[in-house]
C-alpha cells in the first residue's frame, strides 16, 4: 500500500456538548492543544475542534481557533480545523479570519439541515433542537474554499446531504475536493445507525453522485468501531473522538485515537500523504 492509499484518521476532539454531556473533552487551550499533539502522534493526520471561552461555553472567537491551530503545530505536522458557528446570520466570519491568516487547510460545510434529537430525549418528553443549513451559507462557505485554497468537510448526516454537496461541488468548480464525512448515529434519530447496510446504501449514492470522492465515516453519538473493518476495506477513512462518541464516554481521545488505529492494521496517512492524496484529485 502506498502512501496516498492510506486510511485517514482524523479526531474530532470535543464538539459543542459542554462537560455536563461529554465530561473528558478539552476545553481550555493548553488542553486542546496537548490533546491534539498527543492525538496526532498517536496516528491522527486529522485534528478537529471546537473552541470555547474561559467559562467553558462555545466560543466564536478567532483568536481561540488561532492559538489552538498553531499550537498543535508548533510541534506536529497535522491537518487541524475548526467548526463553523452553530448559528447566526453569518456562520463564517471566524473562518474567513483563520483563512485571511493563512490558517486553514480545511474548514467544515454541513450541506442540509436536520432535527437533532436524541432517543433518551424523546422518551423522557425533552424536545430536540434543529440544526439549519441554508444554501446561501453553503455558498459562503464554498466561495471561501475557493478563494483561500482550503478543502470543505462536507458533514452528510442524511443522504440528501451528499446529493446536495454533489451538486454545489458540481458547480462551484474551483473549490478544492470536499471531503464527504459520512455521520452515523446510535443516540439520535437522524440518519442511519452504523450498520453495514447503511454503509452499502452510502457507497452506492456516493458512486452515483461523485465518484472517486474521498470519503469518512464518522457521527454523534456514536460507536463506529464496528463498521471501521468494512470501512478500511473499502478505502473509506476513519474519523473518532469525544465530539462523536457515545456521551458520557470514559475514553479519552488519545484512547480512542489509538483504538481505531490498532482496528486500522496498518500504518495510516501522515498530514503530508492526506495533502498529496487530494492534491492528486481534480478540483470540483
Amino acid at each position: 500500500m502506498t502512501g496516498q492509499d492510506r486510511i485517514w484518521l482524523e479526531v474530532a476532539l470535543n464538539g459543542g456538548w459542554g462537560r455536563e454531556r461529554q465530561p473528558l473533552i478539552p476545553v481550555r487551550v493548553d488542553d486542546l492543544i496537548s490533546e491534539g499533539i498527543s492525538c496526532a502522534r498517536a496516528g491522527a493526520a486529522i485534528v478537529h475542534f471546537h473552541a470555547y471561552d474561559d467559562n467553558g461555553v462555545p466560543s466564536d472567537d478567532p483568536g481561540i481557533y488561532a492559538a489552538v491551530i498553531e499550537g498543535i503545530r508548533s510541534e506536529v505536522d497535522a491537518i487541524v480545523y475548526p467548526t463553523i458557528a452553530f448559528e447566526g446570520d453569518d456562520r463564517y466570519v471566524f473562518v474567513e479570519a483563520l483563512a485571511r491568516q493563512g490558517l486553514l487547510e480545511w474548514a467544515s460545510l454541513d450541506t442540509g439541515s436536520l432535527n437533532l434529537s436524541r432517543f433518551s430525549d424523546i422518551a423522557s418528553g425533552k424536545i430536540g433542537s434543529i440544526y439549519i443549513n441554508d444554501e446561501r451559507g453553503m455558498k459562503r462557505g464554498l466561495d471561501l474554499a475557493t478563494e483561500f485554497g482550503f478543502h470543505p468537510s462536507f458533514a452528510c448526516y442524511e443522504p440528501g446531504f451528499i446529493r446536495l454537496g454533489a451538486a454545489l461541488q458540481a458547480v462551484h468548480r474551483e473549490v478544492p475536493q470536499p471531503i464527504y464525512r459520512l455521520m452515523f448515529s446510535n443516540g439520535m434519530s437522524f440518519g442511519f445507525p452504523p450498520k453495514r447496510y447503511a454503509l452499502d446504501a452510502y457507497r452506492t449514492l456516493l458512486q452515483s453522485e461523485v465518484p472517486g470522492a474521498p470519503v469518512m465515516i464518522a457521527g454523534l453519538d456514536v460507536d463506529v468501531s464496528e463498521l471501521m473493518a468494512d470501512a478500511v476495506d473499502a478505502g473509506i477513512h476513519i474519523r473518532v473522538g469525544l465530539e462523536d462518541a457515545p456521551l458520557f464516554n470514559r475514553n479519552t481521545n488519545v484512547q480512542l485515537v489509538e483504538a481505531a488505529a490498532a482496528k486500522i492494521q496498518r500504518p495510516t496517512a501522515t498530514a503530508a500523504e492526506v495533502r498529496l492524496a487530494l492534491r492528486s484529485r481534480p478540483a470540483g
